[in-house]
């Protein structure tokens, strides 16, 4: 179990909502970052991720929706495709090795996905790659339920790379995405053979539930603007990557 939460770990979590739902994402690879460091036992970990997720992206999502913005039959088509993989992953029985190499790589992954540079403002013709989109929905959606990472910070800038649509109903899309997939996902988790009840993860968690919901909404109703995006997606990959890595080589 977690026992009991630093202030600080608690604090990392709200500040991450806050920085990640003013974009439209849930947090999920920094907060698994966080809890890795942590020795948080593995088996919890995806569960706690996946959990505040939900708690950050249904704000965002909600908020989306009255703005108008969110694309609803391409985000639609791609989470369907993506929700049923995100269940299998979640009920996918791993030990604590393959588990820890999967979490090092997709955080290695992130890191890289976040560096990739994102044209906030661009509204060119999609090119042909956009329509072939739905098609990486299942293996991310996979990904997301076996190691309690959303999925939308990969989906997202390969949106924005094939000009799929503009910024913010990519943020809508990506934020949707992530919703469902975390919903899938912990649903798998909870259903696997061994797993913790949703009452003992989530109560030994209950700190870091209510940061992230006070960062969220926070985040979904401001942009944030202490620095510049650039510099948090920096500094975001840079940790991300660090522990990574630091899990690739002791897995």
């Amino acid at each position: 179990m977690i026992g009991a939460v630093p202030a600080l770990l608690a604090l990392a979590f709200l500040v991450t909502a806050l920085l990640y739902a003013s974009v439209g994402f849930g947090g999920g690879s920094t907060y698994a970052a966080l809890l890795a460091l942590s020795g948080l036992d593995y088996r919890l970990l995806p569960v706690v991720v996946l959990a505040c997720n939900i708690v950050v992206v249904a704000g965002s999502s909600v908020r989306f929706a009255r703005a108008g913005v969110t694309p609803w039959r391409g985000a639609i088509v791609m989470t369907a495709i993506a929700a049923p993989a995100a269940f299998l992953g979640g009920v996918t029985p791993i030990g604590q090795s393959g588990f820890m190499l999967l979490l090092g790589a997709s955080l290695v992954l992130t890191a890289a996905t976040m560096l990739i540079p994102v044209s906030e403002h661009s509204s060119d013709v999609p090119t042909r790659l956009a329509r072939f989109m739905p098609l990486i929905a299942a293996p991310l959606g996979y990904l997301a339920g076996l190691v309690g990472i959303g999925g939308g910070i990969f989906l997202a800038p390969l949106l924005h790379l094939t000009r799929w649509r503009d910024a913010r109903a990519i943020a809508a899309t990506a934020s949707f995405f992530i919703l469902v997939n975390s919903l899938f996902g912990l649903a798998g988790q909870l259903l696997k053979p061994g797993s913790v009840g949703l009452g003992s993860a989530l109560g030994a968690a209950l700190p870091l539930l209510i940061a992230v919901a006070i960062g969220g909404q926070i985040g979904s109703l401001m942009a944030v603007k202490v620095l510049p995006k650039r510099w948090i997606r920096w500094l975001t990959a840079a940790l991300v990557l660090i522990v990574g890595l630091r899990l690739l080589g002791g897995s």
